[in-house]
């Protein structure tokens, strides 16, 4: 287990409040709710899973000068974009910068963007390398030990494909590889290939080349779509950005969840006609 200084730990929780201001104001769709563990961890859910979750991130939609609470200055002067905070919160997140030199050079080799990593591996495994998933699933991008095999991880006489997996110089490489492998089978279809990353890519060709009708799939591609819009708005909000110190985002894609929810709070989750990790990473 990791441990974490407390005044790290606190940091990540304060930033996280922080990150509520502003928010607040905006239409009610595609809410993504975060909650940071004891440990330091961060999880992200589309609902607020218990107690514990503190909203994050509110709306389809956010508008820095129409959505400011009334009397505040521009959002931008009063207060950093709601990406740059998010940025802020990875910054000061120690798990993540242990294994951002990893994603950079995954990121880099199979041509994927490296804010798309940050944000499906902030929502797979909130940057725990050990975490476990109950279907299986290991590490940083919640591979499963059989996709692992089929992208060329083999056990040997030290280690198992579970136990490389928790390594991040193994498992965010082959899940960057499986994710590009995803991308180019559903080109264009980015929300397509995040449902594919959760439910498995035949569920999704199942579904006639829809994000398949799980409750766990749906809220898992909106919550990665929402934090990589975040994290790398499109090029009309850069330019507006900078223009106008106007903040304007619009979310785009699918749906939003993590994978890998503790038994208790899958039990939360709304029933599915199949759960989505029996085919993860398929």
């Amino acid at each position: 287990m990791v441990m974490r200084s407390r005044s790290t730990s606190e940091r990540l929780r304060l930033l996280c409040a922080g990150l509520l201001l502003g928010l607040v104001q905006t239409a009610a769709h595609a809410d993504l709710w975060a909650y940071v563990d004891p440990r330091g961890v961060t999880h992200f859910a589309p609902e607020q899973v218990d107690a514990n979750y503190q909203l994050f991130f509110k709306g389809n939609e956010f508008d820095s000068t129409r959505d400011a609470p009334a009397g505040a200055a521009t959002l931008p002067h009063a207060l950093p974009p709601a990406g740059a905070r998010l940025l802020a919160f990875f910054d000061i997140a120690p798990d993540y910068k242990r294994v951002k030199h990893h994603l950079r050079a995954a990121a880099a080799k199979h041509e994927v963007d490296y804010e798309l990593l940050q944000a499906l591996i902030a929502t797979e495994s909130g940057f725990d390398a050990d975490a476990v998933s109950p279907k299986g699933a290991v590490g940083l991008m919640q591979v499963m030990p059989a996709t692992a095999a089929r992208f060329g991880v083999s056990a040997d006489a030290r280690r198992s494909v579970e136990k490389k997996l928790t390594d991040p110089a193994v498992n965010v490489p082959t899940g960057t590889r499986y994710l590009r492998h995803l991308l180019d089978l559903f080109p264009e279809r980015l929300d397509l290939a995040l449902a594919a990353y959760n439910a498995g890519e035949g569920a999704v060709q199942r579904a006639g080349n829809q994000i398949p009708a799980y409750k766990e799939t749906q809220n898992y591609v909106r919550t990665v779509m929402g934090l990589y819009t975040q994290l790398k708005p499109p090029a009309p909000v850069k330019a507006q950005r900078a223009v106008s110190g106007r903040v304007r985002m619009e979310l785009q894609g699918g749906a939003l969840n993590r994978g890998n929810l503790p038994p208790n709070r899958v039990a939360q989750t709304p029933a599915m006609t199949e759960p989505p990790e029996s085919s993860k990473n398929e």
